[in-house]
């Protein structure tokens, strides 16, 4: 597909080289064809001028004979004041007149082209000069072969000869130049042939030679770097996602097994909530994972004018809180933003500070700039600086101080990260005198409504 859609421009380039010298030769063939043809038309005048020249005199002086020399024209006639053919040259001989026209009265000569002349044969040019006598006026027809416009015919032949000559030089340097072009494209094309998904660290060939292609190379080894990079976040998504949806289900059958094992001795009260505990954790696992999936198809947003001010009071009153809130909240800060899908980013981040905090989460609003600033933070163990991406990846695990709490999916900073991401904002960890502190960033917008909580 490469090779077919995508030759080099300097290729290109030499293609077009190629014909515009083609063209030029053609033209200039062309302009060589109609000067000859012009000097060809020069030279036939010229020779009915000479037969003119030689007949003339013999029709004035006299006397005339009844056969005149052929010279170098095809034919020549001469015609008295009544009409009669009193001498020709001798193809002409005992013929009527070739032609009956003659010049208007204010000219001596005009010329025609007959296919053919009475008696001739072909398309010729014949000229008629008018000759005045005593007896009245006598005509003189000179009748030549008519002259193409392209002069000789060997003219012709010299032409087409040299435009061949020409156009095949330059098809053949066109089609070495273009044959060297492809080669690095072929390449290409055959090394991505050949990549798999159990060979997505191979790379294509980067050409020397040709910008165009060597560009098209670097791009599509970028494309596969992103592709692996991708690929091995997958296959490590899907490894981590299988390990979580196990631990739960493994749980839950060993719990159910000794149940069955020791059934007069088994409390089912508080298996049936271990169990159902288990259930809980595969259904939020499984529903965090369905979000993502969405988030990562990068769907359209439903974003609206909202104060991010009145959503963040609005969803603190809502919820149950095991620690203490302290609010910061601005008067107002105002986002376009898809309202249920930031409220589920508050949710996760106020969900993991729950988790983290010793007895105190702040929660503050306020804008800076053309940001508005959401920050959540607490006041547990907080979060290493090497560590404060990691947080963000998908089933992420740190030292047991940050994992105390055995509800978490293990997604919800990623699903809260990727949700700030499609709102063209950013979430991440920033420094704090004690405990985890997570700052969002939005893009603010001046229309804001003024009642609305989401």
């Amino acid at each position: 597909m490469l090779s077919r859609y995508l030759p080099s421009l300097r290729a290109r380039r030499t293609a077009a080289t190629a014909a515009v010298a083609a063209c030029v030769c053609v033209g200039v063939g062309l302009l060589f064809l109609l000067f000859a043809g012009g000097r060809e038309a020069d030279f036939a005048q010229a020779r009915v001028t000479d037969a003119w020249n030689l007949v003339v005199p013999l029709i004035r002086q006299g006397p005339l004979p009844p056969v005149l020399p052929r010279g170098e024209v095809e034919a020549i006639q001469v015609l008295d004041a009544r009409g009669r053919v009193v001498a020709s040259t001798p193809e002409l001989a005992g013929r009527p007149p070739i032609a009956t026209f003659r010049a208007d009265a204010r000219n001596v000569r005009t010329t025609r082209v007959l296919c053919p002349p009475r008696g001739l044969e072909g398309c010729m040019t014949v000229t008629s000069y008018k000759v005045y006598q005593q007896q009245g006026v006598w005509l003189l027809y000179v009748a030549i072969p008519e002259v193409p416009w392209y002069g000789a015919t060997a003219d012709l032949l010299l032409v087409v000869g040299a435009s061949l000559v020409v156009t095949a030089m330059m098809t053949a340097w066109s089609f070495r130049d273009l044959t060297k072009a492809m080669a690095p494209v072929n390449a290409i094309r055959a090394e991505l042939g050949e990549i798999t998904l159990t060979a997505l660290d191979r790379r294509i060939p980067v050409p020397a030679d040709y910008q165009e292609i060597r560009l098209l190379a670097e791009t599509v080894n970028d494309t596969l770097d992103r592709l692996e990079s991708a690929y091995t976040r997958l296959r490590r998504f899907t490894a981590d996602a299988s390990h979580e949806l196990r631990t739960p289900i493994t749980a839950m059958r060993t719990h159910l097994e000794g149940a069955l094992l020791h059934p007069r001795d088994t409390d089912w009260l508080e298996t049936t909530h271990a169990v159902l505990a288990g259930v809980d954790l595969l259904q939020a696992t499984a529903a965090d994972l369905l979000t993502l999936t969405r988030l990562d198809a990068r769907p359209l947003l439903c974003r609206d004018p909202t104060d991010l001010h009145r959503l963040v009071k609005a969803e603190l009153n809502r919820r149950t809180h095991r620690n203490k809130i302290v609010e910061d909240l601005a008067e107002s800060a105002c986002v376009e933003c898809d309202r249920l899908r930031i409220t589920r980013l508050l949710g996760n981040l106020l969900d993991n500070a729950e988790r983290h905090a010793t007895s105190r989460i702040t929660v503050s609003v306020r804008v800076e700039g053309a940001s508005a600033i959401l920050e959540v933070a607490d006041d547990g163990a907080g979060i290493p600086a090497e560590h404060r991406e990691v947080v963000f990846d998908r089933f992420a695990r740190l030292d047991t101080a940050r994992n105390r709490d055995a509800g978490g999916t293990g997604l919800g900073l990623a699903i809260a990260r990727e949700i700030a991401e499609a709102h063209g904002g950013t979430l991440t960890v920033e420094d704090s005198e004690q405990g985890a502190r997570f700052v969002l960033r939005l893009p603010a917008c001046d229309a804001c409504p003024s009642v609305r909580t989401g």
